[in-house]
């Protein structure tokens, strides 16, 4: 037989892996490593037949985790959020209240309430200038006089980020209060 050169370092001869042969025994394990057909595997280091961490056991209603509570704005988080809330509907409109809204609602009254105030007022706004889009379109033009109300509502906007500056709540005068 003719033998091919080697290189030095390497295995003489590396014999052909052989495939294991599958097992059609009725109780036969499965190769190590490879879990159960059908069955759920377990985290690494539970123990066979512990739930996942974190998992209520069968039957059993989720619990959630305990002692996570929201923690309360300090006085000066919750002026400067509610400031936020309505200034910053000047440049995104309805966004910036409805993103001040629903992440601090749970951790301030204040700053739900403003919020929720200011998202009312964007709202109506975007109402507003649907309404009197369609109002211009119909008379030709002349209908775009009306978006002098939008002078009316930034004034509208820059009284109620002062009022909240202070701490005090503020009521648009024309608000469509849908969120309540």
């Amino acid at each position: 037989m003719s033998e091919t050169p080697q290189t030095p370092g390497a295995e003489p001869n590396p014999q052909p892996e052989s495939t294991p042969q599958p097992n059609h025994d009725a109780g036969a394990q499965p190769p190590a490593g490879q879990p159960h057909a059908g069955a759920p595997q377990q985290p690494y280091g539970a123990q066979p037949g512990q739930q996942p961490h974190g998992a209520p056991q069968p039957g059993q209603p989720y619990q959630g985790t305990p002692g996570y509570a929201p923690v309360p704005l300090r006085p000066d988080e919750e002026r400067t959020w509610a400031v936020l809330a309505h200034i910053g509907g000047i440049v995104l409109s309805f966004i910036a209240p409805l993103v001040v809204w629903l992440v601090f609602k749970d951790r301030s009254r204040f700053v739900d309430a403003e919020a929720k105030e200011a998202l009312n007022f964007q709202l109506t706004l975007v109402i507003a200038g649907v309404a009197i889009s369609i109002i211009t379109a119909v008379t030709l033009g002349i209908g775009g006089i009306l978006y002098l109300a939008f002078i009316v509502a930034l004034v509208f906007m820059i009284m109620a980020a002062v009022e909240a500056s202070k701490g005090r709540p503020y009521r648009y005068p024309v608000n469509i209060r849908m969120i309540k």
